[in-house]
């Protein structure tokens, strides 16, 4: 991956500049120590991040159910329950977000110490012996107060890799609880990885079900799928072999300039980053992928596209406001938001966008979500933070808030601020053997300064010949 440029010298000027930032430790914190990071946040910032993220944690706490922990998929912005089957259908992948809160909420003191203790406990012993699963892998959508399976969905192989993320993430934050760490244990090492490839020596399917068997699709494209790989190499019990990690395809996608692998909207490049600590590290060669910052890019190539529907949507989009990726819309979910390719913009936009890469670009992240609140008020932000979507072209706002966007946000805003859900997530020894065993290196701040700076200088100089 390498930066490809625009024939303008200001642009040159701005990426350089930002790139010895980023060397330096002062911007995109590429480089920096979780610690250091509250020095890019002004008084401002830091007001607006609490009250966003309490939001974000509240509808973890309201909306799982308090004896089985399980989420909610979605409910309203003001907290009132959805309609219909939706008022008890949690997300797997949710639950897996709402046990990392509770860490957080903790850890923050917006909850006591014993009633987040007391409910992560009761979560994962509800998980491990009470909810059904299949070679250890668990439904999609459950019933929040039985646990049972509802609407004839999948077992999915990406929502249990969400829940695991959560559920290693409690295992270190009450390490000290051997009852947690046991049970956290079993949900994780029940996991047969092995079946989930369903023949192929490499590749994991997307899930499976009674009535059909497995999906047809496998993760064979670059997408969330990093720590459901992760987490099949560094299974104790059932591993997959650890070349599996280069055998799906990492395409290039270039627009206006930026150059970086990608395979679907926003979401795509922030949901493992959530847990997975990958700054400092990239891939073996060839690849040589540095995922961090291949984030950062996707997330100002983002920007960027937004700024070039301004003209086509004036409400919406402009340097200060902007943020696209899968969400609700005016007519339905709709996995958009990557530039030139998906379902054509109306309009909408996703607040999660810029709220998920907090932890990558903070400075357009933060002017984002705060001239959205600014301009829009109470008509966009709620008891849980923002709507999940809204059109300003056409006036269109969600009613909805989902699980999984306000979990994004709340993650990658704690991991801007203290970078305390990567230190939890990356003390499981699990995953420590898995980014060894895959061969994903940790470069060191020389080495990683001196091997930008020369990709850097290869692509100014091949723009200026």
């Amino acid at each position: 991956m390498s930066f490809s440029l625009r024939h303008t010298s200001r642009r040159r000027a701005r990426l350089a500049s930002e790139f010895l930032l980023l060397i330096l430790g002062t911007h995109g914190h590429a480089l920096a120590r979780p610690a250091n990071s509250t020095k890019l946040l002004n008084k401002r910032d830091q007001t607006f991040l609490q009250d966003l993220t309490y939001r974000c944690f509240l509808y973890f706490w309201e909306q799982a159910d308090p004896n089985t922990g399980l989420v909610l998929d979605r409910a309203r912005v003001n907290g009132q329950p959805e309609p219909g089957f939706h008022r008890s259908m949690a997300s797997i992948s949710a639950t897996g977000f709402g046990l990392t809160a509770l860490c957080i909420g903790a850890e923050k003191g917006w909850i006591p110490e014993s009633m987040a203790h007391q409910r992560v406990r009761s979560s994962l012993e509800f998980l491990a012996n009470h909810v059904p699963t299949v070679h250890g892998w668990y439904y999609h959508w459950l019933d929040r107060t039985t646990g049972e399976r509802m609407v004839q969905s999948e077992v999915s192989s990406i929502d249990t890799a969400l829940l695991l993320a959560g559920v290693l993430t409690v295992r270190e934050r009450y390490a000290r609880d051997r009852e947690i760490r046991d049970l956290a244990d079993l949900i994780y090492h029940r996991v047969d990885f092995h079946w989930m490839l369903n023949g192929d020596p490499y590749l994991l399917s997307h899930g499976w079900t009674p009535e059909r068997g497995f999906l047809h699709s496998r993760w064979d494209n670059y997408s969330e799928l990093t720590i459901l790989y992760l987490l099949a190499v560094g299974s104790p019990l059932h591993p997959i072999d650890p070349r599996s990690w280069y055998a799906w395809r990492r395409p290039i996608l270039n627009y206006d300039g930026y150059s970086y692998v990608s395979g679907g909207p926003l979401f795509t490049h922030q949901y493992s980053h959530a847990w997975v600590d990958f700054r400092n590290r990239r891939d073996d060669e060839p690849s040589g992928l540095d995922y961090f910052l291949n984030s950062v890019v996707a997330t100002r190539a983002t920007r960027e596209f937004c700024i070039q529907l301004n003209k086509a949507f004036p409400d919406s989009y402009s340097k200060e406001i902007w943020g696209v990726s899968a969400s609700d819309s005016a007519h339905g979910y709709l996995a958009w938001g990557e530039p030139q390719v998906g379902p054509i913009l109306d309009g909408t936009l996703v607040p999660s966008a810029a709220g998920g890469s907090l932890m990558f670009t903070p400075r357009i992240c933060l002017e984002a979500l705060q001239n959205m609140k600014a301009r829009f008020g109470g008509r966009i932000f709620g008891r849980y933070g923002f709507v999940d979507a809204f059109n300003p072209s056409t006036g269109w706002v969600d009613p909805d808030v989902i699980a999984e966007d306000l979990g994004i946000t709340l993650l990658s805003a704690e991991n801007l601020r203290s970078g305390m859900v990567w230190r939890w997530f990356m003390r499981n020894p699990s995953i420590r053997r898995s980014l060894n065993d895959v061969h994903l290196y940790r470069v060191t701040l020389a080495r990683k300064a001196w091997w930008r700076a020369r990709r850097l200088s290869r692509s100014l100089g091949s723009r200026d010949r």
